[in-house]
């Protein structure tokens, strides 16, 4: 079981007396972690410097794929000595101004020590089919990874 509490901060004196009166922060934690600062997408009246759930939502789906996708490789003796991951989601607003997430797509770029790179692309797909959090959201998520070869490991 995963559990987190959330704390509505956005109080301006007057609550939620109308649409523009209150502020859409919030505090995310758990025990033991650093707390994080929420809010709205700044089309909602949100803070722009704090994270929204739409940006929390994909930062989940790519850390799950990376952190499925290093391990395979690990196991499959591909040597990854840098990723990163530049992600977008596509938010549709329908004429009621109600959203969803209708797509999202990872761009890892991962870096590997002289080795398979297309066994290090392919390991992309493996880790898609096990991401737990890619398999819970009703909308596609693609990857377009691009592996780099660099034969000096840095240890």
């Amino acid at each position: 079981m995963t559990r987190i509490a959330l704390r509505w901060t956005g109080d301006r004196g007057v609550g939620t007396a109308d649409y523009t009166a209150y502020g859409r922060e919030h505090e995310i934690t758990a025990p033991e972690k650093t707390p994080i600062a929420g809010s709205s997408d700044p089309r909602f009246r949100g803070d722009p410097v704090r994270w929204n759930p739409e940006e929390l939502l994909l930062g989940a789906i790519s850390a799950c794929h990376q952190l499925w996708y290093l391990p395979l490789c690990a196991d499959a003796g591909i040597v990854v000595t840098d990723y990163r991951d530049e992600a977008e989601a596509a938010l549709t607003l329908d004429a009621a101004g109600e959203g969803r997430i209708t797509a999202a797509t990872l761009r890892p770029v991962v870096t590997i020590v002289a080795g398979d790179a297309a066994l290090a692309e392919s390991l992309h797909d493996a880790a898609q089919r096990r991401c737990f959090i890619a398999r819970s959201v009703a909308f596609p998520v693609r990857h377009e990874a691009v592996i780099l070869t660099n034969p000096v490991c840095s240890r």
